[in-house]
């Protein structure tokens, strides 16, 4: 069977966060405990906690396990090359006030994987004190076959921009398409399928708390992200015997063991850790009704949050089709400053405030106090506009907002597709100020 058709048969459970369970093999379970004496089947109990024992119970994340075999099972990991993998904090680099933007990623050479085919853009924080983020681009052109992946350093955000994916993982498969997004969970194993030739999109990876749905305020109890609308994968497992490497980020750096079966033989499951997805055309977008552009964070579909309240670790927040119909308003995003880091990308379509330079599959980075706003053409199209409503349709930009600045890697700063030309987006700016003369004013 195809992937293409193995994706059209996955069923999925619905709700962000439940305490799902499945299994694969009826019976596969336990009922009533979770480490019976004897497990079914001969299977191995085994718990995953990604987060302490003792943190809240809205916070804690764990799921039991029912596997083959447990994953304990293997010899000492050995260093490996770190491929295009950065991490923070990082010795390298540069930490720059300018505001940067790249075209579209060359597109993989072949045989090009997952683990192979990732290039780190820019990073923040300490990994190591589980605070801030790593911002990566993948350009894949091969599947994985005998070769799994977990992160051990965070959580991974998948944004597909160009082709789709089937994420095999310890507790059930996920398909997800541009449009979408997936999110496995800090610690899970999985390999990357390809359903078409090539795939490239963005990740972030989060070191800090894992993300959840926004507080919605005075929104209510409706609007922007729906818990049931979040997928989760059903049991699905892998009895395979034969020679696997396993890879691992820990600590920043690839490590790689050898196994002698697939990692992903977990038969059934119950828990809230592990992965999921979300398809982004069911985010209801809440926007202004009267006057003035709405704040971003309006647009936010996860949030990883800090101690401090309203500083994130890590928004992620979306741009899709919407009506615009502020009156006597400027309807693009508006010159600003921001205490925030932004790092931009488009899946789709073209940005509100970038009639050029900014397309498909290509990033921008404004950060921490990085002026920015519309270019010269959207700016005079903007101010001459009638301001009828129109509906903005075949757009899909997203954006992760940051509380730190990022760190741009050597790869990313050095990359012949970085626009080096940037700034010349404002350049056509002209002075517009028309005092009154002292006549006028008397």
């Amino acid at each position: 069977m195809s992937g293409v058709a193995v994706a059209a048969t996955l069923e999925y459970l619905h709700g962000f966060g439940n305490e799902h369970h499945s299994e694969a093999v009826a019976g596969a379970l336990p009922w009533g405990q979770n480490s019976p004496q004897q497990a079914p089947y001969g299977l191995y109990a085994e718990q995953h906690s990604a987060t302490a024992f003792t943190e809240p119970r809205e916070a804690n994340r764990r799921t039991w396990t029912y596997r083959i075999m447990p994953s304990a099972a293997h010899p000492p990991y050995e260093r490996i090359d770190n491929r295009g993998w950065v991490s923070a904090p990082t010795c390298g680099g540069v930490l720059t006030p300018n505001r940067l933007r790249w075209d579209p990623q060359p597109l993989p050479t072949p045989g090009t994987d997952f683990v192979d085919g990732v290039t780190t853009y820019a990073v923040n924080g300490d990994l190591h004190a589980r605070n801030g983020i790593a911002i990566h681009l993948y350009s894949i052109s091969e599947s994985m076959t005998a070769r799994y992946f977990v992160d051990a350093d965070g959580e991974l955000l998948f944004v597909p921009q160009d082709g789709h994916l089937l994420l095999c993982t310890e507790f059930g498969r996920i398909a997800v398409a541009p449009g979408e997004i997936a999110v496995v969970g800090r610690g899970v194993r999985f390999r990357v399928e390809l359903l078409g030739s090539t795939a490239t999109g963005y990740i972030c990876e989060n070191y800090g708390a894992a993300l959840t749905l926004p507080e919605l305020g005075p929104i209510g109890a409706n609007g922007l992200a729906h818990a049931r609308d979040f997928l989760y994968p059903t049991a699905w497992f892998e009895d395979r015997n034969r020679p696997v490497e396993l890879v691992q980020k820990f600590g920043g750096h690839l490590w790689a063991t050898e196994l002698g079966h697939s990692p992903l033989d977990v038969v059934a499951w119950h828990g809230t850790h592990g992965a999921y997805k979300y398809d982004l055309s069911r985010f209801n977008a809440m926007t202004t009704a009267g006057w003035d552009h709405p704040d971003p964070s309006i647009f936010t579909v996860l949030t990883s949050p800090t101690p401090v309240p309203g500083q994130a670790n890590v928004d992620f927040c979306v741009f899709p089709d919407r009506w615009v119909v502020g009156e006597h308003t400027f309807r693009p995003p508006h010159f600003h400053r921001n205490v925030m880091t932004e790092f931009m990308g488009l899946i789709r379509g073209r940005h509100d405030s970038k009639a050029e330079g900014f397309v498909p599959g290509g990033a921008s980075l404004h950060n921490q106090w990085g002026a920015h706003g519309p270019d010269r053409e959207t700016f005079d199209l903007a101010t001459a506009a009638e301001l009828t409503p129109v509906k903005l349709e075949n757009t899909l930009s997203f954006m992760f907002e940051t509380r730190l600045a990022l760190t741009v890697t050597d790869t990313a700063f050095t990359a012949s597709h970085r626009q080096t030309d940037y700034d010349a987006s404002w350049s056509g700016l002209t002075r517009r100020f028309s005092p009154p003369t002292s006549k006028e004013r008397s």
